[in-house]
């Protein structure tokens, strides 16, 4: 087990140039969600979205999203983002990376094929996409990574990894297809009469993209996790307590080692019981759970220290600030909370900012305090 604990204040960014580096000049959007036909300017560094709860603020986002990742951020499936009566969706940005303008093209057909495409150039494999546009979204209920179990923070820490390093996402994908396959297998399997040959085979190949997985979330998390609990303290004006430990059986043991040792339980219970697909962050406060000690206000820090540690190692890794991406976070936080986060990524961060709210005279209020251009979309 890996634990640290960090002490101090806000770790400092990368030396970031005023102008972002990565930038969305425009949006539109054609059949996406509840929007028929839409086009929204981005003049500014920092952009507000608000209106009523209902009306397209997060969709607004999950749009930008879908320049960056190719999907959404919320929901499953691409068909679940047609607007209601229609039959496909089109989504364009005008990027620009270092300068250069990248027009951005995301197409689901009536067929259902989707396509991707930046400078009218597609997309044979979406995944090599991912991590070109690196981007950081907070949202509501990103909580999950907090309070639900491991499966959440692991999925937090691959998307994360996987804009670092196009092989991290090669081997998690690999990875993810043999472990579906020996499931599958396993299930398949009458009377506890398995061929032993065959998990071999998946065995060999599953401790291949597993170990190198494992490799990556170690090192990485050697410097992730001290920067996360920094950001926490910062965030929270004090020391409360926080520490993050990385759980993973194969601190203890070799990957081929924990497979074999398993098998015969595996083949009982018909699932693959060891692996890094059960690796998780051990959140505690004070040496007890995390999630069941924290108030709300402390669990909303601990997201935000995350998500901004995920911003800053981007941001590092890229030599440019993501996109970042707040939906809905003035809510269950205290004065005091929301101006340290919101100095964060207003003033210090260099990233193109886009948040979300239902009062725009109170994000008009936050910007003006910070004393920060920005521009507001109203919905």
């Amino acid at each position: 087990m890996i634990g640290l604990c960090g002490g101090g204040r806000f770790n400092q960014l990368p030396s970031l140039s005023c102008t972002p580096l990565l930038s969305l000049d425009s949006i539109s959007v054609y059949q996406f969600k509840n929007y028929p036909q839409a086009r929204f300017d981005f003049p500014s560094r920092i952009t507000g979205i608000c209106g009523a709860n209902g009306i397209g603020k997060t969709n607004l986002l999950d749009a930008i999203y879908y320049l960056c990742f190719t999907r959404s951020y919320f929901t499953r499936t691409d068909s679940q983002n047609v607007l209601n009566g229609a039959n496909g969706f089109r989504i364009e940005g005008q990027v620009r990376l270092n300068e250069e303008p990248l027009k951005t093209v995301c197409i689901l057909r009536e067929t259902g094929k989707k396509e991707f495409l930046v400078n009218d150039e597609p997309y044979d494999r979406f995944s090599t996409h991912i991590g070109r546009f690196p981007c950081v979204v907070i949202a509501p209920d990103d909580v999950h990574i907090i309070t639900e179990a491991s499966e959440e923070r692991r999925r937090f820490l691959d998307a994360l990894l996987s804009q670092l390093d196009a092989n991290y996402l090669r081997n998690l994908i690999d990875y993810t297809r043999l472990l579906q396959q020996r499931n599958s297998y396993l299930k398949s399997v009458e009377n506890r009469r398995a061929d032993h040959r065959l998990l071999d085979t998946y065995d060999m190949q599953l401790v291949n993209s597993g170990t190198q997985l494992f490799v990556a979330r170690r090192a990485f998390l050697h410097q992730f996790i001290p920067a996360a609990v920094t950001l926490y303290q910062g965030i929270a004006g004090a020391d409360e307590g926080l520490t993050i430990s990385y759980k993973s059986q194969l601190l203890q043991q070799d990957f081929s080692l924990l497979l074999a040792q398993s098998r015969e339980k595996d083949i009982l219970l018909q699932r693959t019981n060891a692996g890094i697909h059960r690796d998780d962050l051990e959140l505690s406060l004070n040496d007890q759970p995390f999630k069941s000690m924290a108030s709300q206000g402390q669990r909303k820090s601990l997201l935000f220290a995350l998500k901004l540690a995920e911003f800053e190692s981007l941001a590092t890794n890229k030599g440019f600030a993501p996109f970042l991406l707040l939906d809905d976070v003035f809510e269950k936080l205290d004065e005091k909370r929301m101006h340290n986060l919101l100095a964060r990524v207003c003033i210090d961060s260099g990233a193109q900012l886009f948040v979300t709210d239902t009062h725009p005279d109170r994000i008009r209020t936050h910007f003006e305090n910070l004393n920060v251009d920005y521009g507001m979309i109203t919905l």
